[in-house]
């Protein structure tokens, strides 16, 4: 039992670590896989006057960089925001993932062609390359080389396959098109050459031994009229880009170097927990080894020899378990995958797999080894049979603290599961001030005809609004559940300090967007149907009446937003606009069709599959040759915390292999101990104990020390989760009876485990008891 105990732990714990580390790996090497990573930099902008940092630049800076800032050796430009409709086999879809790029990004970044190369696309205005999964998902096994797809309204040739990016790569694109498509619409061009819209990502490669910080002036020195208080240019570093959080948007996923420091110290508690099993067993069961190191010391074996022979036992436990752990992995990796959203593949001819495999094995190796065998190799017998270890401690006191240690980890993690499952619960169940139930919502096409545009619109929502199936339906520029276009120095009212000019959430909607997401009014009204005057006014919500200052009587003052002069129509109650991550700031409800681009519908009650038809209906007769694209509130509200539900359960899975961990370790303990107690439990029992007597007599010693995990546990539970917790402007109060539950939950698992044992040996014949020596 005690080898099963051994091996079984520590595989499950190398199991989890390995998985952990894969993890942690993967973020750690973001972007590295191409040969020139090291110069290769993102071109960074800081507006200083509104204290952005964005990623984008202006689409002329790369061609006056190349021309004018000698280290830059090459320049690539990608642009994310459109989205192309692709037409195959008569079947319209929006391919959301589309780079538009330079000539020059194949050169730069490094890509594994399948088939072509990138030189006929740089060649041909028309050309597409599509990623290994991509083009089997459109033309199945065959050949995708030199096929046609209508993109839009042009016709474009495949130039080359690519191999699917990994995982860590912040290059996640399915196709990618030349940057002179995009630009081919002359209004899109006289937009973009503009050199006061930054719509364009910018990538350089330096020369090597060029100093970044003397580019980057050079750079900003580029931009027409700037100065040192206007926009300042910095070069980020491509294997820095997925840890840089300071950008206000992104096109790519950012991760949380925090994140990976949590999960990796997660890893090595894991593998502690496993090992302590191993020590603490070894160590409990050293007396009854004392008869062969002692014959073996008088034929003449040298401690070193011993200490050799107990390390090598040692390996040979790893070595078992590790094979254990790759069945483990093998099995386990779909699920973990599945949480994760990555594709992590157990490629034994990978070196880097080897190397977190072989880095946690030599960690468990070392941890279950270096300890047990100094002490096996160095007792005197006598020493053993008073109960101490070579540290002079007693060896008694030395296992106890290791069972601490399991199951302060334990109780640590519990606590941490429970505290993250209220905060998601706080989350999905706190009124966010409008209803999302029954409503989907779903864009307007990129490249609609804006001639055209007001007519499709209205068209689309007065059909929709004689459908029974439909409740009611709004337009607005950003649906409600993630308003993400802000306003800074746009606004002006009465008592305005000139100098104050905070960032303003700008919301442009119509007369229905209060009754369709059911908002609730403080003062005044909203906007209105017919009301000329309305096109100027506005409705501000609480949190800008607070910040903004705004003098009293609120409703009638003058307010002027975008260069448009009105008055305060309405207040209207906080709403959660973004995800509770982050604080309610001041917001600004406008009318400008112009900004719309969303339609957001409620659905009458018990009518979603054919109020579903009835929106593709509607659309198909307004846009036709346009796919519809349509999301319920209730998905994109569960997905702006999609990264906080992954790490949930991971915490969740995590706790329950500590638990698991730590009680097959107290149950093997609890085995030794009963079995050490065995004439004496023979003796209590003649003597009229009873088998509750005994159980509580073999248990109270293990519920001591889980009570002592439970106290050292909470306090430093209680502070890591105050940590965390603080990333949420809305959030619960964490409670003591967080910690009791955890508590009481590790308490009960811990009795389990030992009671079984106690009563196994409770009910066992005294009289067999008394006779075994």
């Amino acid at each position: 039992m005690t080898s099963f105990i051994n091996i079984g732990g520590l595989a499950i714990g190398i199991t989890a670590a390995v998985l952990i580390l894969f993890w942690v790996q993967n973020e750690l090497n973001f972007d590295g896989d191409h040969p020139n990573a090291d110069h290769i930099f993102r071109v960074t902008t800081s507006i200083k006057e509104n204290n952005w940092i964005w990623e984008s630049s202006p689409l002329l800076l790369a061609e006056a960089a190349k021309k004018q800032v000698p280290e830059i050796e090459k320049v690539a430009r990608l642009n994310t925001s459109n989205w192309p409709v692709f037409k195959i086999n008569g079947n319209l879809a929006y391919e959301k993932k589309v780079a538009y790029v330079d000539d020059d990004w194949f050169s730069i970044f490094n890509y594994s062609f399948l088939d072509g190369n990138a030189a006929s696309f740089k060649r041909d205005p028309n050309g597409i390359i599509l990623t290994a999964a991509t083009a089997e998902k459109y033309f199945g096994k065959s050949s995708a080389l030199g096929a046609t797809i209508r993109i839009d309204s042009m016709n474009y040739e495949v130039k080359g396959i690519v191999k699917n990016a990994p995982s860590n790569s912040s290059f996640q694109f399915d196709a990618y098109l030349p940057l002179a498509a995009l630009l081919a619409d002359p209004n899109r061009k006289q937009n973009d050459e503009n050199w006061d819209n930054f719509n364009y990502i910018t990538f350089i490669q330096l020369r090597p031994g060029s100093n970044t910080n003397a580019t980057a002036k050079k750079l900003a020195h580029i931009l027409p009229g700037n100065n040192e208080e206007g926009t300042t240019i910095s070069l980020t570093p491509l294997k820095d880009m997925h840890f840089d959080t300071e950008v206000q948007f992104s096109s790519f996923v950012l991760g949380s170097k925090n994140t990976v420091y949590v999960f990796s110290i997660l890893a090595f508690l894991l593998l502690l927990i496993a090992s302590i099993n191993y020590v603490n067993l070894t160590i409990a069961k050293a007396s009854l080894r004392a008869k062969e190191v002692s014959v073996r010391k008088m034929v003449g074996a040298k401690r070193i020899d011993l200490f050799y022979q107990f390390i090598a036992e040692s390996l040979l436990t790893s070595l078992i378990s590790l094979f254990i752990t790759l069945v483990l992995i093998r099995l386990s990796l779909p699920l973990f995958n599945n949480v994760t959203g990555k594709a992590f593949d157990l490629d034994l001819s990978s070196p880097s797999v080897w190397l977190v495999i072989g880095v946690t094995l030599l960690a468990a190796f070392t941890l279950t080894s270096i300890y047990p065998a100094l002490m096996l190799s160095t007792f005197k017998p006598l020493n053993v049979f008073r109960g101490f270890t070579v540290l002079r401690v007693k060896d008694t006191y030395f296992r106890k603290g290791l069972v601490v240690v399991q199951f302060t980890i334990s109780v640590m993690l519990i606590s941490a599961t429970i505290i993250i499952y209220s905060q998601m619960r706080f989350v999905q169940q706190t009124n966010p001030g409008y209803n999302r139930s029954q409503v989907l919502s779903f864009p307007l096409p990129m490249d609609i005809d804006m001639n055209k545009k007001e007519s499709s619109v209205q068209s689309i929502k007065q059909e929709l609004l004689g459908k029974t199936s439909i409740q009611s339906v709004t337009l607005s520029n950003q649906p409600i559940i993630n308003i993400g276009s802000i306003s800074t120095g746009s606004a002006d009212w009465n008592g305005h300090d000139t100098t104050f000019n905070p960032k303003i959430a700008q919301l442009s909607t119509d007369a229905d967007f209060q009754k369709t997401m059911q908002l609730q009014m403080r003062e005044g009204r909203w906007l209105e149907h017919g009301n000329e005057a309305d096109k100027n006014n506005v409705v501000l919500n609480e949190t800008a009446i607070k910040e903004l200052n705004i003098p009293r009587p609120y409703i009638g003052q003058r307010f002027t937003f975008k260069g448009r002069t009105g008055q305060i129509v309405g207040i209207v109650k906080d709403f959660t606009y973004k995800s509770f991550h982050e604080k309610t700031g001041p917001l600004v409800a406008f009318t400008d069709p112009a900004w719309f681009s969303y339609f957001t519908v409620r659905i009458a009650a018990g009518n979603v599959t054919k109020a579903i038809a009835d929106v593709q209906s509607t659309w198909n007769k307004t846009l036709p040759g346009r796919p519809l694209e349509y999301n319920f509130l209730d998905d994109s509200f569960d997905n702006l915390y999609k990264e906080d539900q992954q790490a949930s359960f991971l915490i969740f899975l995590l706790a329950i292999i500590a638990v698991v961990i730590s009680s097959l370790g107290l149950f093997g303990l609890a085995a030794f101990t009963a079995e050490q107690r065995t004439k004496e439990m023979g003796i209590r029992k003649v003597l009229g104990a009873t088998i509750g007597n005994i159980t509580a007599l073999l248990s109270k010693d293990f519920v001591k020390l889980v009570c002592i995990s439970i106290l050292v546990a909470t306090p430093v539970a209680f502070w890591a989760m105050h940590q965390w917790i603080q990333s949420f402007a809305y959030r619960i109060n964490i409670t003591w009876w967080m910690f009791a539950a955890a508590g009481l939950l590790a308490l009960l698992i811990a009795l389990l485990t030992t009671c079984f044992q106690a009563i196994k040996t409770a009910l066992a014949n005294p009289v067999k008891a008394l006779r075994t020596e």
